[in-house]
């Protein structure tokens, strides 16, 4: 099935359903799942990149670059990538970006590592909601700063851990990364105030920004950080399915903490030259990709919607809603009473299928299930799910006389 943007008829379409092989292709979900599981060859739901073409005017923007021949040294500073940044925050999110405030990196993560060091000194309090994105934590520890956890809706704790002498800084996850949440402008503002009160910088990973679910709509901090310090880090990556370009950036309102960030960047770890293909995907993106992007977004909506009612009809006591943003489903499966080790053997031994468990993001008893992927690979990742959790606890349902339902075929 073919998914036509909303252009309307005479528009561009896109086609999502259609299995690309990705085997062979140094890919980390397919072909380096036994690395987390022990065992090769299972069909893989788990790293966040999707099974997808990314938006074919993006490849052609990259084949006409390699084309010209010549991939020498290049410049992020330049108006083709600012330009870029700043229309797309204007036309998708509302908000003014002054391209002087922009700066780039490698990755998100060395961005992180970057401002922790810059707003923080070791030992010193990062607090961040669980459950976790399960960078965050090595990479506060790996820098030496000290973890502080708070579940999402704990606004009083939240509040105990940011009045802390000795905490320095909140990480947070805008869209929220494992559970899809979407953070109110309310609630973006209250944080602002607390971090304000208790003179805390704020470093906001916003990659799964542009996957927001209508209604739901995300708020960059931008508009919230006034002029505290704080940073936004995103990339088009996740949006466009293009993190092997590799390549960031990033939104620093503080002057001193910009300058600080890229004399750290260009002088200490010799990082200013960009890839120059990361700038030429970002740029095709934001100036031609709006319409794959929003094919794309309708297509996982149907796909979480597709796991919402195979899980309600099989069982109703999960009560499962899709996320508010992304294409990660994340399970809560503690209603069920299920041992999560048993779990995990159900569906590699079993199944033959890797899915993410909740323990690696602090929350034992959920799944992290990725449908970023065809829909006859979605169908069949739910169904394996399911039939390892009916072999597990007693079925909601009697059994079907004519046997467990057929997995969905993959082309």
């Amino acid at each position: 099935m073919t998914r036509p943007s909303p252009g309307g008829p005479g528009g561009p379409s896109y086609d999502f359903d259609t299995p690309v092989d990705r085997h062979g292709t140094w890919c980390t979900q397919w072909d380096y799942v036994e690395d987390r599981f022990g065992v090769p060859g299972l069909l893989p739901f788990t790293i966040s990149d999707m099974d997808f073409e990314t938006a074919p005017e993006i490849l052609a923007a990259l084949r006409g670059r390699l084309e010209h021949g010549v991939l020498g040294y290049s410049r992020w500073r330049q108006d083709d990538f600012l330009s870029a940044i700043t229309r797309w925050y204007a036309s998708r999110h509302g908000t003014t970006v002054d391209p002087g405030q922009i700066v780039y990196g490698p990755s998100v993560v060395y961005q992180l590592s970057q401002l922790l060091r810059l707003w923080s000194r070791p030992g010193e309090g990062v607090v961040a909601h669980t459950p976790m994105y399960d960078a965050f934590p090595k990479t506060v520890a790996a820098n030496g700063r000290r973890l502080r956890e708070c579940p999402l809706d704990d606004w009083a704790g939240l509040e105990r851990l940011l009045a802390r002498t000795d905490t320095a800084v909140l990480l947070l996850c805008s869209p929220h990364n494992p559970t899809g949440r979407v953070w109110s402008v309310d609630e973006l503002d209250r944080m602002a105030r607390l971090c304000a009160r208790h003179d805390v910088a704020v470093i906001s990973d916003e990659i799964h920004s542009d996957l927001a679910h209508a209604p739901h709509v995300h708020s960059p901090w931008a508009r919230h950080g006034g002029t505290g310090r704080w940073a936004v880090l995103t990339s088009a990556s996740k949006s466009f399915n293009i993190p092997a370009l590799t390549g960031s950036y990033g939104i620093i309102g503080d002057p001193a903490s910009r300058d600080a960030y890229l004399g750290q960047l260009k002088e200490a770890d010799g990082l200013s030259s960009p890839a120059v293909l990361s700038l030429v995907g970002h740029i095709s993106a934001y100036n031609e990709g709006g319409p794959w992007l929003d094919a794309l977004r309708g297509y996982l909506a149907d796909n979480l919607a597709l796991v919402a009612e195979r899980l309600r009809a099989a069982f109703p006591r999960l009560g499962w809603e899709p996320p508010q943003a992304g294409y990660l489903a994340w399970i809560d499966l503690r209603p069920l009473g299920v041992d999560d080790d048993a779990l995990q053997r159900e569906l590699i031994q079993v199944e033959k299928v890797a899915i993410m468990p909740g323990a690696v993001y602090g929350s034992p008893g959920r799944v992290r299930l990725n449908v970023g992927c065809p829909r006859a690979k979605a169908a069949a990742g739910v169904d394996a799910l399911i039939r390892a959790l009916r072999r597990l606890t007693d079925a909601e349902r009697p059994p079907d006389p004519q046997g467990p339902p057929t997995p969905t075929p993959l082309a």
